[in-house]
């Protein structure tokens, strides 16, 4: 919504700066998106007369003109303008001056003349014809009698194209901020001000008016107010100049005196009007009925539409002639050979409006101010308002009287006055008479404990909405700071407690976050290589998807994480080390909503990095999380990843996660030319494993004895296998195992390998003896020969 200033100042007497002005009335709760002066960038262009032209001697289109812009010498101005004359008021820009569109002029010569400026045209001011009916849209603009004439006079004041106007957005629970009267209603509450209503007078004229119109309701569930007025002998001719420099504040295009009253007020209560052609509504009839299947119209701009029956329309007798609420017909316009005129005023039921205009394609001013659902009772009101500004501008003659066809609820609504429980329920101290003054100065009437809320606030039906009133304008600033009555103080739940600690993990590993669509293309699971026959392949496909490349809901983040890789690798990032929690979606072939696993993925390459890096970063995730003695075993037969380089991760048989060497087939697909490594670790499964109480031990009193081994095993051999057989064997006396060597040579059997512990025993209530290592390391060595592997000699 954009108001003018200058129309604020019609109802408002405000003296105060346009940034405190922007800067009150978002505080008070209409927001304030920006402000601009009109002609803003003129610059140096003042109101001159023309003296006199000669031809210029060395062409036979430039006028060389003498100007007086009120200084004690004329100015010479060359221009090739053809309707000049001497005597002609015309604007100058000057030496050193601005036009519209930032061109700068200075003094020159043109044809070998000096030339003082430039004499603007109407684009050059950044106006239009529609601004200033009587000028020409191709020459000069002539000055005429609506503008002031004062010679020297900067143009815009001139032409008052100097209007501020400030933009506010409007939510849609308040319709009645969708005006100027609403808006001036808020800033006169915002600045402690009375706000009175003016009643518009409407003069008597002649005739009767229900002896040339008719006006009947088939449809009172939809329409709930509809009252119509004549104006006969119509005068199609411009409006008057303040009426224009309004509507072009407001961002309406200035028309002719009718079209512009119902323009007008439609911006100054907010309800849309409509002015019809009296001898196209056949019978002199206006029916508001619902169309009928399959029924057309041609609208006003020109299109044909087939309406349907939930549709609302304006009929005469035989037909159609507007579409209630959106848009009139083709014949319903006023036009220059109009003489008698039927202005609307009505009220149709939003959600009606918003239906017939989205199902038409066709959101107009109208629509968008009465499908948020407008105030019948201010229907009489706005029509007396037009037909009070006929008369003012003598477009016509006013037939006495109005049909008005009412079937709208006229029970006032009413809310209990409790100041305590506001106060209460804000946490502020105001009292009975300051509350009461800031409703009532809002258009509510405050009597005996009781609301009675304007019809016009349909969004005030609950204490907590007056509670609100009065918190605006109280100050939001001035509510000290306290927490809410009955509110317990927030907390992490266990699992958001869980996710971030993985997410600090990775960062801490140097792992960078991204966040991916959860819909993917079916072509994904091709790049990843599943076969034709995986499960993973039946998904959740989406019925009105952006693409193909977005139509199926994932059942692996693993297409996600490599797109990623490829785009960081063809942008050429040396290394990229990234990971997401996110949802895939495992559909179970029936009408049930899919299971929602939540999973961890990790994705990276770069020269640093291997297979025991990601595997590292798994080892530590899970110690961070407490998922303690799982197993890690190789697998061959994940067609995503390396058949050689491929390990799962398990628990008492249950999968946590899989990591690995991208497959080079995978590698191909996505076009990434490095080795690049994933793990998909399922976050459910951590966190039912998950042990994160810490159990913390005192120093040992008693040191600790080491001792090495070192065993020859298959190379396909895992060494957890090794250290669980270790661990088993030694007992409770065993601190801590760590594998320090792997060696395959000359010294070694083909196809076996070398593994080197180093064991630390530690007993808590005494020294340990090395008898009692030695004993405990032939356990190890003992248990180990049982499955095969022998004690390196």
């Amino acid at each position: 919504m954009n108001l003018s200033k200058r129309w604020l100042h019609d109802y408002v007497n405000l003296d105060v700066t346009d940034k405190d002005f922007a800067a009150a009335l978002t505080l008070s709760g209409s927001k304030v998106e920006g402000y601009e002066t009109e002609g803003e960038e003129l610059s140096n262009i003042v109101v001159a007369r023309v003296e006199s032209l000669e031809k210029h001697p060395d062409s036979d289109h430039l006028w060389i003109c003498q100007v007086n812009v009120g200084a004690q010498e004329n100015l010479q101005i060359v221009t090739g303008a053809q309707n000049l004359k001497a005597g002609d008021y015309v604007p100058a820009a000057l030496d050193n001056s601005v036009v519209a569109g930032g061109k700068k002029i200075k003094k020159g010569k043109l044809r070998g003349v000096e030339s003082a400026g430039m004499l603007c045209s109407l684009g050059e001011l950044g106006l239009t014809v529609h601004d200033f009916p009587n000028a020409i849209e191709d020459g000069i603009f002539v000055l005429g009698e609506d503008c002031d004439l004062t010679l020297g006079m900067d143009i815009r004041e001139a032409t008052g194209f100097n209007d501020v106007v400030t933009e506010f957005e409007i939510t849609s629970n308040r319709p009645d901020c969708l005006s100027v009267i609403g808006l001036a209603r808020e800033t006169a509450v915002t600045y402690g001000m009375d706000f009175v209503e003016p009643t518009p007078v409407v003069e008597p004229g002649e005739g009767d008016v229900n002896d040339l119109l008719k006006v009947s309701i088939e449809a009172p569930e939809l329409c709930y107010r509809y009252v119509g007025a004549v104006v006969k002998n119509v005068k199609i001719e411009p409006s008057p100049r303040w009426m224009r420099e309004r509507l072009r504040a407001s961002g309406v295009r200035p028309i002719n005196n009718i079209v512009d009253i119902t323009n007008f007020v439609m911006l100054e209560y907010g309800q849309p009007m409509h002015a019809f052609d009296l001898r196209y509504l056949e019978g002199n009839e206006v029916i508001v009925r619902n169309a009928k299947q399959g029924e057309k119209i041609t609208t006003l701009d020109g299109i044909e539409r087939e309406l349907s029956e939930e549709m609302l329309v304006i009929a005469d007798a035989k037909k159609p002639v507007a579409v209630a609420g959106v848009m009139g017909g083709e014949y319903s316009g006023i036009m220059d050979d109009t003489n008698t005129i039927v202005f609307e005023s009505a009220c149709f039921n939003g959600p009606s409006i918003r239906m017939t205009a989205k199902k038409l394609g066709m959101r107009t001013e109208a629509s968008s101010r009465f499908d948020k659902q407008l105030d019948p009772k201010g229907c009489r009101t706005i029509l007396d308002r037009a037909l009070q500004l006929v008369q003012m501008l003598g477009a016509g003659e006013v037939v006495n009287g109005a049909v008005d066809c009412d079937c709208s609820d006229k029970t006032d609504f009413t809310l209990p006055f409790e100041p305590e429980w506001v106060n209460n329920f804000i946490g502020i101290d105001v009292s009975a008479d300051e509350q009461k003054t800031i409703l009532e100065r809002l258009g509510c009437k405050v009597e005996n404990g009781v609301i009675t809320v304007p019809s016009f606030r349909g969004d005030l039906r609950h204490k907590a909405d007056i509670s609100e009133e009065i918190a605006r304008f109280y100050g939001y600033d001035n509510i000290p700071d306290r927490q809410l009555a009955g509110v317990a103080t927030a907390q992490y739940t266990p699992e958001q407690k869980f996710e971030r600690l993985i997410n600090n993990t990775m960062l801490a590993c140097g792992l960078s976050e991204l966040c991916t669509f959860s819909f993917i293309s079916p072509k994904s699971y091709d790049k990843i290589c599943l076969p034709a026959d995986s499960l993973k392949r039946s998904c959740v496909v989406i019925s009105n998807p952006l693409g193909e490349d977005t139509s199926v809901m994932r059942t692996t983040m693993l297409p996600s994480m490599l797109e990623t890789l490829a785009r960081n690798y063809n942008n050429r990032n040396a290394k990229a080390y990234l990971y997401e929690l996110g949802k895939e979606y495992i559909w179970k072939g029936t009408d049930e909503l899919p299971e929602e696993p939540q999973m961890l993925c990790m994705g990276m390459y770069g020269a640093d990095c291997n297979f025991f890096t990601i595997k590292g970063i798994v080892e530590e995730l899970l110690y961070k999380l407490g998922v303690e003695d799982y197993d890690v075993e190789a697998v061959t037969d994940n067609p995503s990843y390396h058949p050689g380089r491929t390990a799962v991760i398990s628990k008492d048989g249950k999968v946590i996660g899989t990591l690995g060497e991208i497959h080079p087939q995978v590698l191909t697909n996505y076009g990434i030319g490095v080795k690049a490594y994933a793990a998909e670790i399922s976050f459910d499964a951590c966190f039912e494993m998950s042990n994160l109480k810490r159990t913390y031990k005192q120093l040992p009193k008693f040191p600790a004895l080491t001792r090495d081994l070192a065993f020859v095993c298959k190379k396909s051999e895992p060494v957890l296998m090794l250290e669980k057989t270790i661990a088993q064997a030694v007992g409770k006396n065993l601190e801590s195992i760590e594998l320090f060597d792997v060696y395959e040579g000359s010294q070694i059997p083909e196809g076996m390998k070398s593994v080197a512990f180093n064991l630390k025993l530690r007993a808590a209530d005494r020294t340990m003896t090395d008898e009692e290592a030695d004993s405990a390391m032939k356990k190890a060595v003992k248990a180990l020969e049982k499955i095969g592997i022998s004690l390196r000699s």
